[in-house]
């Protein structure tokens, strides 16, 4: 199972909003045939397996990350094709909460498969738990929070300098995990100081690009930013707040920017998932950061850490949290701990 869920990685940026699945047939406890959903509309991964295994699958084992579909999509059921191979026992993490492509379990056991699920849930739930939220809770999308900080938690310098605080290994990371979400985030004081792309730019080339968006609660997003001049490559949304100013509002709407109004972020997320997007990355600054978790609505925080400190006048990575006490503080769960050159990757979700 553990190697099913490395398969499945192979598909980040080219299935979504369908899930990451990853599957290997077992005959005789080798190996004899693996596969991964590698892109949207294209084989599952379970037929892939199966393929690969061909005749050795007769009697074999198909280990699966996620409860195998069992229902016409774009492609047909898995559960007939696993059926019509001969597997004799399915083990799946995860059973697929989708409404429609639910019920491949009880299909398999009706015809004589033998079914377990739960193996490695934790694991395979983590994966993909974009494609999850997005099921159980279409009221708003998947928030992630990605911040890049210093051992004292600092974005940038005492002058606002940022570029660049975390190493290549680290950044070539970020653009890998841009390609497999929906929309890229920054709040206005970032995009007006930075003046990001928020482009994916890297050997994995999404097969849908990221749309761009900037939380301007003063709608204060110059045409002269990247971004705006950018915005008929790439779809580019603003998030302001009613009272924006319409004279700073009117050069984004004849650039072709929807704007979004909204006096509370919750409402505002729920007007992106409207537009279609199901999962959003949040890359700062400070005051967008804190704003989220103090509202709770950051599902899953990837946290960068570079080995070096910029002092008490820098920067601080979030901003604007009420006080906690420490026997009310709620403990993040620890999805993913490794290095990144000389940075640490630690990607936490909410509990």
């Amino acid at each position: 199972m553990a190697h099913a869920i490395e398969l499945a990685w192979r598909g980040w940026g080219r299935v979504q909003p369908n899930p990451l699945v990853g599957a290997v047939v077992l005959a005789d406890d080798k190996n004899v045939g693996e596969g991964w959903h590698a892109e949207y509309g294209g084989p599952h991964a379970e037929p892939v397996a199966l393929a690969a295994a061909g005749p050795r699958a007769r009697g074999a084992t198909l280990v699966c990350t996620l409860e195998p579909c069992a229902h016409h999509g774009k492609q047909p059921p898995c559960t007939e094709a696993i059926h019509a191979a001969g597997i004799r026992r399915v083990v799946a993490a995860v059973p697929d909460p989708h409404t429609v492509a639910a019920g491949g379990a009880d299909w398999l056991r009706a015809h004589g498969v033998d079914v377990e699920l739960g193996l490695l849930a934790a694991e395979a739930a983590a994966q993909n738990a974009a494609f999850l939220h997005q099921v159980r809770d279409p009221s708003r999308p998947f928030v992630a929070l990605k911040l890049a900080t210093t051992i004292d938690g600092r974005i940038a310098d005492a002058n606002g300098h940022a570029r660049w605080l975390s190493e290549q290994p680290a950044r070539d990371y970020v653009q890998w995990l841009r390609a497999g979400f929906d929309a890229v985030a920054v709040g206005g004081v970032t995009a007006r100081e930075d003046d990001p792309l928020l482009t994916v730019r890297g050997p994995l080339q999404p097969r849908t690009p990221p749309a761009r968006v900037v939380f301007a609660a003063d709608g204060d997003v110059p045409s002269s930013l990247k971004l705006v001049r950018t915005a008929g490559q790439a779809p580019t949304l603003v998030v302001t707040l009613p009272s924006a100013p319409a004279s700073r509002l009117k050069p984004l709407e004849v650039a072709g920017i929807p704007v979004i109004r909204a006096a509370r972020l919750i409402d505002a997320l729920g007007q992106l998932r409207r537009q279609g997007i199901g999962s959003l990355l949040v890359e700062g600054g400070g005051r967008l950061a804190g704003a989220l978790l103090a509202e709770d609505l950051v599902d899953r925080y990837y946290w960068v850490q570079s080995p070096l400190w910029l002092g008490a006048a820098a920067v601080p990575a979030v901003a604007g949290l009420p006080t906690v006490a420490l026997g009310d503080a709620r403990r993040w769960r620890v999805a993913e701990r490794r290095a990144l050159g000389d940075d640490t990757l630690l990607v936490l979700d909410r509990p």
